[in-house]
């Protein structure tokens, strides 16, 4: 099979002045897409900012023979978002990918989050998503193409002590991407998320070096590149760390129809291992799915 390029493509990546990001930048440039590198430039916790690392960035990709441009406006300020898209259509005039791969950290136990702090992360995270979305959402639906990769985590999936604020985050992307992956169907626009475990300057102080060198941005990459492509699937969540790829779904159990009369919390309690019976469970694609459901059970299916 023929590799997998994006000529003629361009492509927005926020928070690429490293980590991540930068390998994401760095792969799609070399496989031809023009690119805007977004970074604001401030600390793990969201202070400060400059476009330095992103003008670093930018010159790693025209030093590879490829075109990218610096942006330095936070994902969260609307004026800056709609001047970073302004710059791509200036430069380019069109957009084809938008990696959403911003985020900051602010780990405290719920007891002693502040929720300024709370709102923060959400508003970088989850907002910081939305905001560049809408911002290409119209360009794309007029190209009739696009292809849009969130970043969720397993602190949103599954959970992670201290991090309430980055976790709830991190799921509600989950939550608008399965959205717009219908909404986005008909002018194919493929919209999906990648849950990573990678060393960056976000995870360097919680494992040792020696399983550090073995999570390098660069093997999560790969997956993120792609669910750029014309080939990508839309509203799969893929995990990578280290080289292994796998997709996780939400799911739900076949459960049970308890009947509408005379129903009591007890008959719940009473019939909760047929409730959380994990055999036939499945991941639907739609809430009306779950709908569905019901009414089957209603009807005696």
């Amino acid at each position: 099979m023929a590799d997998i390029r994006f000529d003629g493509k361009v492509a927005i990546v926020t928070g690429s002045g490293g980590g991540l990001g930068r390998q994401h930048a760095l792969e799609l440039a070399r496989r031809g897409a023009k690119v805007v590198v977004n970074d604001l430039g401030g600390s793990m916790d969201g202070a400060g900012g400059g476009s330095e690392a992103a003008n670093k960035v930018v010159e790693e990709i025209k030093a590879l023979g490829g075109e990218a441009i610096a942006n330095g406006s936070s994902v969260t300020d609307d004026a800056g978002v709609a001047l970073m898209v302004k710059h791509a259509m200036d430069a380019w005039g069109r957009i084809d990918i938008l990696v959403a791969n911003a985020g900051v950290l602010r780990d405290k136990t719920f007891s002693k989050m502040e929720i300024a702090d709370f709102e923060f992360v959400l508003g970088v995270h989850l907002m910081g998503t939305v905001k560049p979305a809408k911002a290409v959402w119209e360009i794309m639906r007029e190209q009739n193409y696009g292809r849009i990769v969130c970043t969720t985590s397993s602190s949103g999936l599954y959970g992670n002590f201290g991090q309430s604020n980055y976790g709830a985050a991190k799921l509600g992307i989950i939550g608008f991407m399965n959205t717009l992956k219908l909404e986005g169907q008909k002018n194919n626009i493929h919209v999906n998320a990648i849950a990573p475990v990678a060393a960056t300057r976000m995870t360097e102080n919680l494992m040792p070096p020696e399983i550090l060198e073995r999570l390098k941005p660069e093997y999560v990459t790969p997956g993120v590149v792609f669910l750029c492509s014309d080939e990508a699937p839309t509203g799969c969540i893929l995990t990578a760390g280290a080289g292994a790829f796998a997709l996780a779904h939400i799911v739900e159990t076949e459960g049970v129809y308890l009947g509408e009369g005379g129903l009591s919390v007890e008959e719940v309690r009473d019939n909760w291992a047929k409730i959380t019976d994990p055999a036939g469970e499945k991941p639907y694609n739609a809430g009306g799915e779950q709908t569905g459901k019901v009414f089957r059970k209603m009807q005696g299916g």
